[in-house]
């Protein structure tokens, strides 16, 4: 049943594309974030759907988009030149065979997020987009944040609809996403014009908010205790009542604590004393590997150039007995071992201008929404008063991913990259359409605008 369920609903997005070919993007948006041939049983496992709904989203814009509205933005050429750099050290790599199964994902990625942009030629389109990002992740958030409530959990132990731990089933990764999501789901709640605002809407959008809250906690991932934290900081930059939200999530804190499961708690401990989590030994023996690695190959090693690593360490635990502090240290040696961070994941894979190219597209992306923030802050019409809040949502949700992201190597995440496609898609269109709007504002006659909700 479970099959046919996600094959029908797989089936129902490619018919319905025939009508409305954006919809092909949508579809890919699903199948890139749920992966539903993970969690099917059947022959849904077997056929390569998200291959046909990528080539179907590229045809359907291709040959039945009107694409007079499409602009190529110099953030997507950033995407492009990244692509083509990492393709480069893919066919150079210090391990060939692994380097090419990690390119078999990322370049699909790279070039979705330089490919999205071009359909996001209405504001409908973008709200769809990003409405489809929140309710396809929103699909694994419930599952996880249901059998946290429940009690389930643990480190490395949350199973989200099936036992894997690649893209975002994999804990910390769907940690860090989940918190990046919730600025984006409260401005969905706000200025959807698809479900507009209502009881039910925001009842759905708290609910998915304390399910995003709850993933850090079901999987014991520290780094989306940082992402929460880092979440509520951000928000207090632009709130007007800041004494009172701090007060309330001081508040929060005190009533939420005693109920956290010990084994929480303690894991969150290892973060001031990282000395004593081989886990975290090993990520700073990894990330101090690196470093010298690119010293000595500032071109990087191309994809899985972990696997060359070795890392020596000690453990350090203290136990107290009366007066008597015990210290033990313990030699460790660990070879192959993850970067556990995206920058040190660019830094070994791509080197020092793969690096460049990947920090000037995040920072850049930061500063994009920040000048639309500023540009749209003060407009209320109900055609513009929902630009500048959905600037501030994607750099929120960029700026977690960036800080997340220190911790977990998801440089080429597929979800992030589609929200650097989303940032790119707002960019141009509200461009754009300001153009004539400048003309009218100088006495001069306005040129044909798209309607924000047109199809």
């Amino acid at each position: 049943m479970l099959n046919l369920a996600l094959t029908g609903f797989f089936a129902a997005m490619i018919l319905l594309g025939f009508k409305r070919p954006f919809l092909w993007v949508l579809c890919y948006l699903y199948v890139d974030i749920v992966a539903p041939q993970i969690i099917s049983w059947g022959f849904l496992t077997r056929l390569p759907i998200s291959l046909i709904a990528f080539a179907a989203a590229f045809l359907g814009w291709l040959v039945f988009d009107d694409k007079r509205d499409s602009r190529f933005t110099w953030r997507q050429g950033l995407i492009g030149l990244l692509l083509l750099y990492c393709a480069m050290t893919t066919f150079t790599a210090d391990y060939p065979e692994e380097a090419l199964t990690k390119w078999s994902w990322v370049w699909k990625a790279l070039v979705f997020a330089m490919f999205l942009p071009l359909t996001l030629r209405t504001r409908l389109r973008i709200e769809a987009v990003a409405l489809a990002m929140v309710l396809s992740a929103s699909a694994l958030i419930i599952d996880g944040g249901l059998k946290t409530a429940m009690g389930g959990g643990g480190y490395g132990t949350l199973i989200i609809f099936v036992e894997n731990n690649t893209g975002l089933y994999e804990g910390s990764i769907i940690s860090c996403v989940a918190i990046a999501l919730i600025p984006v789901a409260v401005w969905l709640a706000r200025h959807g014009t698809i479900f507009p605002p209502d009881w039910r809407v925001w009842l759905f959008t708290g609910a998915l908010i304390f399910a995003c809250s709850l993933i850090p906690i079901g999987t014991q991932a520290r780094t989306g205790l940082v992402c929460l934290a880092i979440l509520c900081g951000l928000y207090l930059r632009t709130a007007k009542n800041r004494v009172l939200i701090s007060a309330a999530m001081a508040l929060a804190v005190v009533v939420v604590v005693p109920f956290l499961p010990q084994s929480y708690l303690q894991r969150m401990n290892t973060i001031e004393d990282h000395k004593s989590d081989q886990s975290a030994s090993t990520r700073i023996g990894v990330w101090k590997w690196t470093l010298g690695y690119v010293k000595d190959h500032p071109m990087g090693g191309g994809f899985q150039v972990y696997l060359s690593s070795k890392v020596a360490y000690d453990t350090v635990s203290s136990q107290t007995t009366g007066s008597n502090v015990t210290i033990t240290r313990t030699p460790v040696v660990e070879t192959g071992r993850a970067f556990h961070s995206s920058y040190f994941e660019m830094l070994g894979e791509q080197g020092i201008p793969g690096f460049a190219l990947w920090m000037l597209l995040q920072l850049s992306g930061v500063v994009q929404m920040e000048l639309i923030r500023r540009r749209w802050k003060n407009r209320t019409a109900p055609d513009e008063a929902w630009a500048a809040p959905l600037a501030v949502a994607l750099q929120l949700a960029q700026v977690v991913y960036m800080f997340g992201s220190l911790f977990v190597g998801i440089a080429f995440q597929p979800f992030i990259l589609m929200l650097v496609g989303l940032q790119c898609g707002l960019w141009s269109y509200l461009k754009r359409i300001d153009r004539p709007a400048e003309r009218v504002r100088r006495g001069r006659p306005a040129m044909r605008v798209a309607g924000p909700a047109a199809g």
